[in-house]
């Protein structure tokens, strides 16, 4: 039977994964990089959840919001986007950056996600274009970052990646760079790195 949704309590975590406690039992799901950071041990949760089915394997994925979950679900009807390939587009940009990128025709965008090559890239934009459903053009998030600042920021994760960080850590900082300056690329991975600096 599908699992639709996960309420319990966090029991453990990592950087795309979480055990939630639920009446003695631990599920493990696994999650973008954002929605695991902002999960708390010892704290409850509920989750939108997708279980996906294999001959070897049953593997649930969790969400926090409905439209996460729809989208994660589009990605993987893609021919050669799988779980962990849409999990990754997931956790380095979020719904709104994604789904604009898509509708907006931006494969370049899309490639500069791990795990992201041209064809794969353009068949996203093929065949969701028409089926993702962007913020509203006067959104906040559409509002907070052009099509030029989502893909540096996602230039910004895969270098973080390449310097030894986390898909987690890179695209923590990523998110903390501020949204309305335009700085070039090396600059943008300058002040990522300070924050980890600070910390």
């Amino acid at each position: 039977m599908p699992v639709a949704r996960l309420r319990g309590t966090v029991e453990e975590k990592g950087a795309d994964w979480a055990i939630i406690g639920v009446g003695g039992i631990g599920l493990v799901a696994s999650l973008p990089a954002t929605a695991a950071d902002a999960l708390v041990i010892g704290q409850p949760t509920a989750l939108y959840t997708h279980l996906h089915v294999r001959e070897d394997a049953l593997t649930l994925f969790g969400f926090a919001t409905r439209d996460d979950l729809v989208l994660f679900e589009q990605l993987i009807s893609v021919s050669g986007v799988g779980p962990r390939v849409a999990l990754g587009l997931l956790s380095t940009l979020d719904h709104a950056q994604l789904t604009l990128a898509i509708a907006g025709g931006r494969a370049d965008v899309l490639r500069k996600v791990p795990g992201i090559g041209q064809k794969t890239a353009e068949r996203l934009v093929l065949e969701l274009r028409d089926k993702v459903t962007p913020p509203a053009a006067g959104s906040a998030a559409a509002a907070a970052a052009g099509p030029a600042t989502r893909q540096t920021d996602a230039e910004v994760v895969a270098a973080l990646m390449g310097l030894g960080y986390s898909q987690s850590e890179a695209s923590q900082a990523a998110e903390r760079l501020p949204r309305d300056a335009d700085l070039p690329l090396e600059e943008r991975i300058r002040t990522a790195l300070g924050f980890f600096a600070r910390a």
